[in-house]
């Protein structure tokens, strides 16, 4: 069964940090690129980290940038979002996503607030 399933996210403080895993299955994983997007509120979905099939390449949003660490275990077929200095405006639903093949995941909601 072809999915990708989130985890990892929750209530945190500002300053915090939270660790977001994206378990797939069905899917060829080594060879394809791997994004994490966010939306929230009100707002449109936005591409927050990029990586490469083989982990060699990742971009990032710039209000992300050495705050955010996206990796991936392809012998686990999972992908990872580690995310630190938490700041009241990261809070929103956050997806995986196969570009490749317009696969989403349903989300998990990450709150940062006191």
């Amino acid at each position: 069964q072809v999915q990708l399933v989130e985890s990892g996210g929750g209530l945190v403080q500002p300053g915090g940090s939270l660790r977001l895993s994206c378990a797939t299955s069905g899917i060829q994983f080594g060879a394809l690129e791997m994004r994490w997007y966010r939306q929230a509120p009100g707002k449109e979905r936005e591409l927050v980290a990029r990586i490469s099939s083989a982990g060699g390449s990742t971009n990032y949003v710039d209000s992300v940038k050495e705050r955010f660490t996206i990796s991936r275990d392809n012998a686990k077929n999972t992908v990872f979002l580690q995310m630190n200095s938490l700041k009241p405006e990261d809070t929103a639903e956050y997806y995986c996503n196969v570009p490749q093949i317009g696969l989403w995941g349903r989300g998990t909601q990450v709150t940062v607030s006191s």
